[in-house]
């Protein structure tokens, strides 16, 4: 009996072990993904032993993902494409055509066994303030026309407050255009992990309004507009849009464009390779991300109910999570915790200013936690949600008033990533991470889980 009873004991014993092995190899699989922007680090990555020397300390710190941005807002790629321009110069350095940057990442990381991804902003087509990209060469007849305060419309190339020089993505031969561009990434690098969209978007609630869009939303909804394009949305001042008596319509219709992109940008992808991973990236503010024509949430999901002022009780449909592998959603806030969010209540908070973002609205959603908890949600479980911060905006005021960097927020926002989400972290971007020299504070934080 006393045998048998040791037996038992060391099965438990065992069993507990393995349980505990498996736990702890789950927490170590969550990814680490980084960012490396093409413009930002665009010399330093004109190198090849400055990639295998910068994918060395990303493995060494326990990085799993790279995501290499191949192809820039301006619409130009940094591989000799037969499609697009070539980036071979920015700010000064030049790279030879014959570069292969995304060649000499995929080469170090899968030495290293990380995966390796790339990038490509989708519908951007020129940085306005430096007057670069398609819309100011090759094709200017593709860009956004914007609606102004002013009720003009105008070429978003004329826009200069606004760098993103985005295109209209319902125009067909901007949609087959950038579909080849992804196909052809794709076969030229058959072994990258996967592919990840950017700017797969619409620039804001006040594009595009041109003749074509028109068209087509009349054609789609049956709907004539009499008066365009007040009976979509009007201007009450220079600030302020109110939606006009059809503007759910044109909300859905727009939500409808980038979902049917997403279909058959997955469709030609995996004809040309079938294991490669599909993901995007879009902020995490999804009460207001209708504005950008972008419903990243999954079919599931209903936004009617909760969000009647904009959602059709068929927008849900215009979900895409469904059709990705990966999904990094934009935490883009420096309220870590909703318990900070309701000591903030009163007070104006310092938010990057990203499209379609409310940063005064001070509502759960806009917190690491509180909006990781609404992406999990609302995507339903059938994507993982990869958490994504911004590095530079960790910033706080010293005691003469001056803006300093905050490490210890930057580390706590890490650590309640890796909390939260299933799918890990993102880092946005490399390049904040040497400059700041926050190697130690990020591998340190994100091996917290609990």
């Amino acid at each position: 009996m006393k045998n048998f009873r040791f037996i038992q004991l060391a099965l438990v014993a065992l069993l507990s072990f393995t349980l505990l092995s498996c736990t702890a190899e789950k927490t170590a699989q969550k990814p680490v993904y980084m960012w490396v922007d093409c413009e930002a680090n665009f010399e330093r990555m004109s190198y090849p032993d400055s990639i295998a020397f910068y994918t060395e300390k990303m493995q060494a710190i326990g990085v799993t993902d790279i995501v290499v941005d191949v192809k820039s807002i301006m619409g130009e790629t940094l591989y000799d494409s037969k499609i697009a321009p070539y980036m071979g110069e920015f700010e000064g350095t030049v790279r030879p055509r014959e570069y292969d940057m995304m060649r000499h990442f995929i080469d170090e990381g899968h030495k290293r066994g990380m995966r390796v991804h790339g990038s490509l902003n989708i519908f951007a087509g020129g940085h306005n303030f430096f007057g670069r990209g398609i819309i100011y060469n090759e094709h200017p007849e593709w860009q956004s026309i914007v609606y102004r305060p002013d009720g003009t419309l105008v070429p978003i190339s004329e826009i200069k407050t606004n760098y993103n020089g985005m295109l209209n993505p319902s125009n067909p031969e901007v949609r087959e255009y950038q579909k080849s561009i992804l196909v052809e990434f794709v076969e030229r690098y058959p072994d990258a992990d996967g592919i990840i969209f950017d700017r797969l978007r619409y620039d804001n609630i006040t594009s595009d309004f041109s003749p074509l869009s028109r068209e087509q939303f009349e054609a789609w909804s049956g709907i004539k507009l009499e008066n365009y394009p007040e009976d979509v949305l009007t201007w009450a001042d220079e600030k302020t849009w109110k939606p006009g008596k059809y503007f759910k319509e044109w909300v859905e219709w727009r939500a409808t464009i980038i979902k049917s992109f997403v279909e058959e940008a997955h469709e030609a992808i995996h004809a040309a390779n079938p294991n490669i991973l599909i993901g995007d990236y879009t902020g995490a503010w999804y009460p207001t991300y209708y504005q950008l024509g972008v419903n990243w949430a999954s079919t599931q999901y209903d936004p009617s109910e909760r969000y009647p002022d904009w959602a059709s009780e068929n927008y849900h449909k215009t979900g895409y999570a469904e059709l990705l592998d990966i999904y990094m959603t934009g935490l883009y806030y420096t309220l870590v915790t909703k318990d900070e969010v309701d000591a903030a209540q009163g007070r104006v908070i310092g938010e990057r200013g990203e499209s379609g973002m409310d940063p005064n609205d001070l509502t759960y959603c806009y917190s690491v936690e509180g909006g990781a908890e609404l992406a999990q949600g609302i995507t339903c479980g059938v994507v993982p949600v990869v958490g994504s911060l911004y590095v530079e905006q960790y910033k706080t005021k010293d005691a003469e008033g001056n803006e300093v960097d905050d490490p210890e927020q930057f580390g706590k926002a890490v650590a309640q990533v890796m909390k939260s989400c299933e799918g890990g972290l993102m880092i946005f971007d490399l390049v904040h991470i040497i400059n700041h020299d926050w190697w130690d504070i990020l591998e340190e934080n994100m091996k917290v889980v609990e």
